[in-house]
């Protein structure tokens, strides 16, 4: 029975749905404005109710706008190091990591902080702006669907505080001026991407005509826009001109190439060394794991667990659940098939945390970097993990959920939890 949570509201007329995570064909009851109604089979939300105005997420994006400049390059820790004060911004790690030679490296960490925040403002702006001009809306309505996984605020807040433990040992530290502007714009990024119902928005600059008659079973699902309905003349769909098909395109092999990939990088960025420390004219050298260990040693164990399950948890419990889900499609395993597709969820959720790491050490590079005496490098590994962590978020990002349900759809088992 297919679960609806109102809220309140005018209602809506009853339409068919297909699920997007399962392929599920359903009729949507007679819903109010602020409904929601989920997938019958595997629980996936399929209509949000309506949510924040289109005039309150103009007004947030201003004050996102606003926010950036004092966020990126006011400092947000201060240190005292060798009778010297030292001043750490988002905008300095990253320009010492790429002036150490590490441009790449330092340009993943560049988007994730500075790139897809800045991508979400200018998109809501372009919205505002471009419905008032008739321009076409469709390109950043579907950049808005991709964005949320990659925009890594609230995962660079906890690097600043691994950051400033780490750095404890050495010399005293305060919050900078602009902690408050990172906080605020944090905030604000997480209550955006929360209040953003972009069924709505899809509805309002490109609302559809009637659904032509015929068989319901002739109804597909639009995996970039989520519209539930036919191919136009040229096979695409009908609301965002992205071109329909009954499942991704080479899903599997997308998804076994990236995993494949990620694997192998994930060998050199756990037995390298990821951070290089000169004390005194001796090099300390960490790897991932003893980086941990140094942490829980030294008395800080609850943020050596946050390390431990951010930066060698995750990435590999994202590994075998990618095998297991890719085998159990190749396989046409019927069963646990809810199982499976919540695990596909919890690492799609899960997945952006791994970069934990790199914003740590990005920190670092910009607070402990006082030549000869004392000094803070990235080592060979950061490239490695960084290369890794983005592979895995795409690999999960290429599988096609609905592959997991057609064993269900083809064979004679019934689905289990």
């Amino acid at each position: 029975m297919m679960e609806i949570h109102a809220i309140t509201s005018q209602p809506l007329k009853p339409r068919y749905q297909r699920c997007s995570e399962c392929d599920l064909l359903f009729c949507v009851p007679r819903l109010a404005a602020n409904q929601a109604a989920f997938c019958p089979r595997c629980n996936a939300k399929t209509l949000r109710g309506r949510d924040w105005s289109m005039k309150r997420l103009t007004a947030i994006a201003v004050a996102m706008l606003l926010l950036m400049p004092f966020a990126f390059t006011e400092p947000l820790i201060n240190i005292h190091l060798l009778g010297t004060s030292i001043n750490a911004s988002l905008l300095q790690g990253i320009w010492q990591m790429s002036s150490q030679g590490n441009p790449l490296t330092a340009s993943m960490v560049a988007f994730c902080t500075l790139g897809a925040p800045l991508t979400l403002v200018l998109s809501l702006l372009y919205l505002r702006i471009g419905h008032t001009f008739g321009m076409n809306l469709r390109p950043v309505l579907l950049m808005l669907a991709r964005l949320k996984e990659w925009i890594m605020l609230d995962v660079y807040l906890i690097g600043m505080a691994v950051a400033a433990i780490k750095v404890k040992e050495y010399a005293d530290i305060q919050f900078g001026n602009g902690l408050v502007a990172y906080l605020s714009l944090t905030l604000l990024s997480i209550l955006t991407l929360i209040h953003m119902n972009l069924e709505q928005l899809w509805a309002r600059y490109y609302p559809q005509k009637k659904r032509r008659e015929g068989s319901p079973e002739t109804l597909q699902v639009c995996l970039a826009c989520h519209f539930t309905g036919t191919a136009d003349a040229q096979g695409r769909c009908p609301r965002c001109h992205t071109p329909l098909c009954r499942r991704q395109p080479y899903s599997l092999q997308k998804t076994w190439a990236a995993l494949i990939a990620a694997m192998i990088l994930l060998l050199p960025a756990n037995l390298l060394p990821i951070s290089v420390i000169y004390a005194n004219g001796e090099r300390l050298e960490d790897t991932i794991f003893s980086g941990v260990v140094s942490l829980a040693t030294s008395g800080n164990v609850p943020i050596a667990g946050i390390v431990f399950i951010a930066s060698i948890l995750v990435p590999f419990t994202k590994v075998i659940v990618l095998i297991t889900l890719l085998l159990s499609i190749h396989l046409k395993a019927a069963h646990n098939l809810k199982t499976r597709i919540r695990l596909l969820r919890l690492v799609t959720w899960i997945g952006r945390w791994s970069m934990l790491d790199l914003f740590v050490i990005a920190l670092m590079m910009s607070l402990v970097n006082r030549d000869q005496l004392l000094s803070f490098t990235m080592g060979p590994a950061a490239f490695y993990f960084g290369s890794a962590v983005i592979l895995t978020l795409l690999a999960v990002k290429w599988l096609d959920s609905r592959l997991i349900w057609d064993a269900h759809a083809t064979g004679n088992a019934e689905y289990t939890d």
